[in-house]
């Protein structure tokens, strides 16, 4: 199995990066891997358009963001993102699509 590369890009000031990072700790240690983890701070909104920034916190496994169909938006922006999740709305990810993307990248 590879070591899969997590990247959690955040701004200075978002409350939900933090709590996206423990989630992604706690299901890379169900599925027993040890990921890279990456903090990426978003300085400004020129940076957020540059590195395809969907909000804080977005959360990449080996550079795919890990909400479905993400890969498709282009409404980059410098602000908190919000997930729509089967649970209704959520700061973070769902944990079945980090699941399945730490799944994906450790195959």
């Amino acid at each position: 199995m590879s070591r899969p590369l997590v990247e959690i890009l955040y701004f200075d000031g978002c409350p939900n990066h933090e709590a996206a990072g423990a989630v992604v700790e706690r299901v890379a240690a169900e599925l027993q891997l040890e990921p890279a983890i990456e903090l990426v701070e978003v300085p400004d909104a020129e940076a957020a358009t540059r590195l395809r920034f969907l909000g804080s916190p977005t959360v990449r496994v080996d550079g795919q963001d890990v909400e479905p169909g993400a890969q498709e938006r282009a409404d980059f922006v410098f602000a908190c993102r919000v997930y729509r999740t089967e649970d209704g709305f959520s700061g973070q990810p769902d944990e079945d699509w980090i699941r399945e993307a730490l799944t994906r990248g450790a195959a």
